[in-house]
Parts: C-alpha cells; sequence; structure tokens
C-alpha cells in the first residue's frame, strides 16, 4: 500500500513539471515598439504563466538613492542592436554605446517603477552622456540638469531644453532589440533643441 502511495506522489509530482514545462516554452510576445514593457513581479501563487513568473523573479529590488548608469555592450548585428533584458532588470539603468557610421551614439535603458524605457543617452551642450536615475528623473552626471523620467523632458539646468528622445524596441528571447535607424533617429533627435 506504502509503495502505490509513492508511485502516485511520483507520477504527480512528474505530470505537474511536464505542465510547468510545456507552459514555459510558449515564446514571449514582442512588445509595441513606444508602449514601455510591465516588469511588475509576478506572485508564486498567481494564476500567470509560470514562464512570466520566473522572468519576473529576476528583478532586482530598487536600491535607495540616485543609481548610477552601468555599462552594458551592445551586440549590432546587421540593422539591428540588442542588449540583455536582465541587465536593465538587474541595475536598473544602463548605457550602452551604439558605433554608427557617424561615429559613437550614446543611449541608456532603465526602469521607472514597473516600466522599462529606452532613451537617446546625450546632453548637447554640456556633450553628457551618462544620467543617472534618481526616483522619477534622470539628472546628466555632468552638468546635472534634470528630465522627467518618464517623458524625457527637461525639468531644470543648462541642459533643459534637449529633451531625451525614446528609441522603439521589442523584447524578443530575453532581449530588448532596437532597429539602428530607430536609435540614430532618436539620438539625433536629442541633439536638437525641443520636441521632434
Amino acid at each position: 500500500m506504502h509503495g502505490k502511495i509513492t508511485i502516485g506522489i511520483v507520477l504527480l509530482s512528474l505530470t505537474l513539471i511536464a505542465t510547468a514545462c510545456a507552459g514555459s516554452s510558449s515564446p514571449v510576445a514582442p512588445q509595441p515598439a513606444q508602449d514601455p514593457v510591465n516588469l511588475t513581479p509576478v506572485s508564486q501563487t498567481s494564476p500567470a504563466a509560470p514562464a512570466a513568473a520566473a522572468s519576473a523573479a529576476s528583478v532586482s529590488p530598487k536600491p535607495s538613492g540616485p543609481i548610477k548608469a552601468t555599462e552594458v555592450v551592445p551586440i549590432l548585428a546587421n540593422d539591428t542592436v540588442t542588449i540583455p533584458l536582465s541587465a536593465v532588470q538587474k541595475d536598473w539603468n544602463v548605457h550602452f554605446l551604439v558605433d554608427v557610421p557617424g561615429g559613437k551614439q550614446s543611449f541608456m535603458a532603465y526602469n521607472l517603477g514597473d516600466q522599462l524605457y529606452v532613451r537617446a543617452s546625450i546632453c548637447p551642450p554640456c556633450r553628457g552622456k551618462t544620467y543617472s536615475l534618481d526616483g522619477n528623473t534622470l539628472v546628466c552626471d555632468t552638468c546635472a540638469t534634470t528630465f522627467n523620467a518618464q517623458t524625457g523632458i527637461g525639468i531644470a539646468g543648462g541642459c533643459v531644453n534637449y529633451p531625451k528622445a525614446s528609441v522603439s524596441y521589442q523584447v524578443s528571447s530575453g532581449n530588448i532589440v532596437m532597429k539602428v535607424s530607430d536609435l540614430e533617429t532618436a539620438y539625433q533627435n536629442t541633439l536638437k533643441a525641443g520636441l521632434p
């Protein structure tokens, strides 16, 4: 009798594991280009798919105070640039350079609450290239000009008239995927005073 119960428990466990594995193999749907990705952790007791729970579990707790940008190295292949989503989930604020025919261009990706944003990362008057994420603001590490992290629009400081243009992206296979042309457009728009 005891052996039948043990076999029953083992079979039930294998069935649950197989079901969980089958549910996690479904591909991640690309996100709309302009909509930030929702990074809200999913409760383990939620009826959400196991893949979503496993992915959300890798989001690190937000550090207190300003978050300096961590450098990541993007992968450039043909007309796309990718950076790992896990880097943004872990560090909250990352900076990366893209080598294009006109030279290296600077970009940032960061979490704001439970959303992901990608923007050009250049302050034309002061030539600053990195920003700290301080609550709901981006702070230029060179001139201390502040920008609304949700909209990219300047709040106060010497470079306030140069909003940080957003970059269209998709999330696919654990990567943030961007087109080189979209990155270049955002960078060029950020070099000009005012909104595009």
